[in-house]
């Protein structure tokens, strides 16, 4: 099983954001491993409101929310939140705590056997809307306790308790996005579906059923995870390299995907133009 990653890629501007916010991950329990790659929790605590946006990853995330303060206020929130197909902006205001759960892209089905992940795909629904199990309380059993550890036993908790059957099916997707995120020369749907011994149209059915996009989109998210990444640490990117390595035709394709997903072009986004 990968370790526990630690990078910020798919934040945008991640040094202004970790100047707003306290960010960490921690691992889930063995048992949920397989299918959940991480816990992310995020704290704030703001005299001026701050929106954080992120270029998600394919992955369903569930999200216990509390807001305090100046913030939307009320009782605490859980959200499942279907792979956003385009930017992710949230607006931060006051004091406030998010508890994260973030699925390995194809680990959620596991956990919601019934539909399809494509049917979750650029959605937020309220936690028991999907888990109608779910205790009343959750969301506060999550973000209630001071002591993190505590929060994360609460995670541990909840999902232990729905008890994820193994999925063969689900532990060939988990496995297919990780080598097109890990591999660097994967550029073609159907050279990749070729080398993995599968036709295009199973590899689109699977990962439909288990992901929730399509593989040419988690090649080109990827693509763009990348491009953010050498924004964020090389003020001087050769962009028509990089569109090169990346396997762009050339580098107006690399501007085109990155300034439709971000939201500015890349010239505008290196870290002297902000």
């Amino acid at each position: 099983m990968a370790a526990l990653r630690r990078d910020t890629r798919g934040i945008v501007d991640p040094r202004e954001l970790l100047t707003r916010v306290r960010l960490r991950r921690h691992e889930p329990a063995d048992a949920l491993r397989r299918y959940v790659e991480n816990y992310w929790f995020v704290d704030w605590d703001l005299t001026q409101p701050y929106a954080s946006h992120i270029v998600p990853h394919p992955s369903v995330n569930l999200t216990f929310e509390r807001y305090e303060g100046e913030g939307p206020g009320g009782p605490p929130v859980g959200v499942v939140t279907g792979v956003a197909l385009g930017l992710f902006t949230r607006k931060l205001t006051g004091r406030g705590r998010v508890c994260g759960v973030k699925f390995r892209s194809g680990g959620f089905r596991p956990f919601a056997p019934d539909v399809a992940v494509m049917q979750w795909t650029g959605r937020e629904l309220p936690v028991h809307d999907v888990f109608t199990d779910a205790p009343a309380d959750v969301a506060e059993a999550v973000t209630g306790p001071a002591a993190e550890h505590a929060r994360v036993a609460a995670l541990d908790a909840f999902l232990l308790d729905r008890g994820a059957a193994v999925d063969p099916q689900a532990d060939l997707a988990v496995d297919l996005v990780d080598r097109i995120r890990t591999d660097s020369t994967v550029h073609r749907v159907g050279e990749f579906a070729a080398a993995q011994g599968i036709s295009v149209r199973a590899l689109q059915r699977l990962f439909s059923a288990y992901v929730g996009v399509g593989p040419k989109w988690i090649i080109l998210r990827h693509r763009i995870h990348q491009a953010l990444e050498r924004a964020d640490s090389d003020a001087a990117v050769d962009w028509a390299a990089l569109a090169a390595d990346l396997g762009y035709a050339d580098q107006a394709h690399l501007v085109r995907d990155f300034t439709s997903t971000v939201g500015v072009p890349p010239t505008a986004y290196a870290p002297g133009n902000r």
